[in-house]
């Protein structure tokens, strides 16, 4: 690592800033949170309670964490003597834009200015910053909860400096995550245009009438989750192609897809049928979010995601148990 991280400010405490915060200091970081919420103390402390032992599970040593997280009444004091700052605020453009100005004003020169956004890049909220702070901000966008899945998407944006890149890459390597650098700026990032793109023909399946939500996620876990755990899209298709690889897979297998109708795409469509197809689509809507509500609405969410950090956890730990193997 070219540089040392001992100070990170989490700028944002809703699910992601606390996993992140967690995170951060469960790797000896001091953390200081700001976020105007009136229950941040009780939301940092029930946090901290519930993601700690996840960390422990996965081997980190988290005694003293707690002591290491500090509550902060703004962005000034937040990002006061700070090495790196994780911004998990709105979605909003706009809102990014303002907030980086304030760090980018606010904190040291050498801190890194990462932002979690989902799907805007950095180069939106940007163009108004000098090109030395532009230099320094660039998107850092985990999967929920940040604690747990490793991914992290380190996205640039036209202006950060290559330098800025690979101290996010170092960072969060140094919390134990997975970076990926992504070189070109694009809405969604990569991770989550595939899980909308996967969302999409999901819900169509739903609505059409071909499974239910919970046979769908069965159908999920049971083979293509399990696969992706150990091996991506591109390498699963070159397996799946056998001795012949992924050369076989797509002028064989491949051919086929077409003649069997499993083509994804909406035809184009007259200005009458779009009105008609979006009344259509709100009623399809509505039954497609009663039918995930009755089919995982008699448990709460804190039920729902224990559940879903217990298995995680699971895989993680067998993942590692296999690669121990290996080496």
């Amino acid at each position: 690592m070219t540089r040392a991280f001992r100070t990170a400010a989490v700028i944002g405490a809703g699910t992601i800033g606390l996993s992140w915060a967690t995170l951060f200091a469960a790797h000896g970081l001091t953390v200081r949170v700001t976020d105007p919420r009136p229950d941040l103390a009780e939301a940092v402390d029930e946090a901290l309670a519930s993601y700690a032992p996840h960390l422990a599970a996965r081997g980190l040593d988290v005694t003293g964490v707690a002591d290491r997280v500090h509550l902060v009444a703004d962005v000034t004091e937040a990002v006061r003597d700070a090495d790196v700052v994780q911004e998990n605020g709105p979605e909003r453009a706009e809102f990014k834009k303002d907030l980086f100005a304030t760090l980018a004003r606010e904190a040291p020169a050498h801190a890194l200015l990462l932002s979690s956004s989902s799907a805007i890049p950095s180069t939106a909220f940007t163009g108004e910053l000098s090109d030395e702070d532009a230099a320094r901000v660039l998107i850092g966008h985990p999967f929920n909860p940040p604690h747990l899945v490793p991914l992290v998407e380190v996205v640039p944006g036209i202006r950060t400096g290559e330098d800025a890149v690979q101290d996010a890459v170092d960072f969060y390597t140094s919390v134990g995550r997975t970076p990926v650098v992504e070189r070109k700026e694009i809405p969604g990032f990569v991770g989550n245009r595939l899980q909308n793109a996967l969302s999409r023909e999901a819900a169509y399946l739903v609505q059409e009438g071909v499974v239910t939500p919970e046979d769908l996620d069965t159908v999920v876990i049971n083979s293509l989750g399990l696969r992706w755990a150990t091996v991506g899209p591109f390498l699963g298709a070159h397996l799946g192609g056998g001795p012949g690889g992924y050369r076989h897979l797509v002028e064989h297998i491949g051919k086929s897809m077409p003649r069997t109708g499993a083509e994804l795409g909406t035809p184009p469509r007259t200005e009458e049928q779009n009105a008609e197809q979006n009344k259509d689509q709100e009623e399809a809507r509505e039954r497609l979010i009663e039918a995930v509500e009755k089919a995982y609405g008699s448990s709460t969410y804190s039920e729902l995601a224990e559940t879903r950090d217990r298995r995680q956890l699971a895989v993680l730990a067998a993942l590692d148990s296999a690669d121990k193997e290996e080496n």
